[in-house]
């Protein structure tokens, strides 16, 4: 093994914190593992991870010659990025909400396997952006205003926000025809994943401004399904991506409200670590993103 390619072991168990998990992510023996790094602490003549039974953590040569890695590796990828010929390949970990991945990656995720069939894609669900270095993740699709210095961001699109409730419980609380009016309603709060507080709904009035508006909760979810099922249950009003309740609103189960004030749009936003930035996985991934979105 050269040793670009032995940095690039290195870099997956110091970010995995795991020979084990390292040598799943790049499809090879825990055992090569184990002799790439070997070598490279003789060679170097220094101890870059200290391994116990249940973890592995990076001296403090080991966190210095890390960043070297990653600059010498990123700019290897970048001098060949634009040369390159051969078909990218390998394991792609993608972490999504769960509607996101059923309403824009399923229906279409077999043009991109048949374009890319020797990269191998794990999809997993979840609402918190995690430590996805860390856990070896490659990218992230979230909905929502983002920020992580140690990411880079990719906007993808705006996402139609919209305000709505069930006719069960428009027949029971009325119709609001103003803000003003939402002082007599209830809404179902959401607590967004990076917040101690239900976000507060959320108005664009015709001179631009954005009007926010807290009103009693009948009930509190951190889920963007349940919220969706409790509004479909008539527990009051929400606001979500048109995308998601599409479907309901064909049906008539959930009503439009204020359509004249409507909620501002949501960023849908890919971001991935800095060292990902000339991946050839990462990169192809991003393209097929961009055109089916």
């Amino acid at each position: 093994m050269d040793r670009i390619e032995a940095m690039r072991v290195y870099t997956r168990v110091f970010e995995r914190r795991s020979f084990k998990l390292a040598s799943l992510d790049l499809n090879i023996p825990a055992s090569t593992v184990t002799e790439v790094i070997k070598a490279m602490e003789k060679r170097l003549g220094v101890v870059l991870l200290e391994r116990t039974t249940r973890r592995v953590s990076p001296t403090i040569d080991g966190e210095t010659f890390y960043h070297r890695c990653i600059s010498i590796i990123n700019d290897v990828e970048e001098a060949e990025h634009g040369f390159s010929t051969s078909t990218p390949q390998g394991l792609l970990r993608v972490d999504t909400h769960g509607t996101i991945a059923r309403h824009f990656l399923l229906p279409q995720i077999h043009t991109f396997t048949e374009k890319y069939p020797d990269i191998k894609l794990f999809i997993s669900e979840s609402d918190a952006l995690r430590d996805i270095v860390s856990e070896g993740i490659d990218c992230v699709l979230r909905v929502g205003r983002l920020a992580d210095e140690h990411l880079v961001a990719k906007p993808l699109c705006q996402l139609e926000e919209v305000t709505v409730a069930s006719p069960s419980y428009l027949k029971k609380a009325g119709l609001p025809c103003c803000i003003d009016d939402l002082h007599t309603h209830k809404m179902i709060g959401f607590y967004a994943s990076d917040q101690s507080a239900p976000m507060p709904l959320e108005f664009c009035e015709d001179n631009g401004t954005i009007r926010e508006l807290s009103i009693p909760r009948s009930i509190s979810v951190n889920s963007a399904e349940s919220l969706v099922a409790l509004a479909l249950q008539g527990m009051g009003i929400v606001q979500v991506p048109r995308y998601h309740i599409e479907a309901h609103l064909k049906e008539g189960r959930l009503v439009t409200l204020l359509t004249h004030v409507p909620p501002s749009p949501s960023p849908l936003t890919l971001l991935y670590p800095q060292n990902r930035k000339y991946s050839a996985r990462v990169n192809v991934f991003i393209e097929w993103l961009e055109s089916i979105i």
